[in-house]
């Protein structure tokens, strides 16, 4: 299964902050530009995902995340990015994210 980039966030922190920061260590890439808040989506396991969607244009193949330490090795936070159509997308991505492509693609979205 696909995510988007996603992490949490301090009671005291901006959302649209939070997800720009987590963007890119989870890529390697800054986002800019005008972005367009969807609709927060409540996940099967009860946490809510806040997400912007934003234009831009970036090399999947150069990816390159952070990384985090279990049981005493070093993991990458994500393995690999890609992009992918809207019916493909729509077979890959998380269940419970599935929302965020069904408000852009309805043109529900506005900045």
């Amino acid at each position: 299964m696909w995510s988007i980039p996603k992490g949490e966030f301090g009671p005291d922190e901006d959302p649209l902050a939070a997800a720009r920061r987590e963007f890119t260590e989870e890529t390697g890439f800054t986002a800019s530009g005008d972005f367009v808040p969807l609709t927060p989506l409540k996940q099967p396991s009860g946490k809510v995902v806040h997400a912007w969607a934003v234009e831009g244009d970036y090399d999947a193949a150069l990816v390159r995340s952070n990384t985090f330490v279990f049981k005493g090795r070093e993991y990458p936070e994500i393995d690999r990015g890609a992009w992918f159509t809207i019916d493909e997308a729509k077979r890959k991505i998380l269940r419970g994210q599935m929302g965020f492509l069904d408000e852009l693609v309805s043109g529900r979205a506005r900045s």
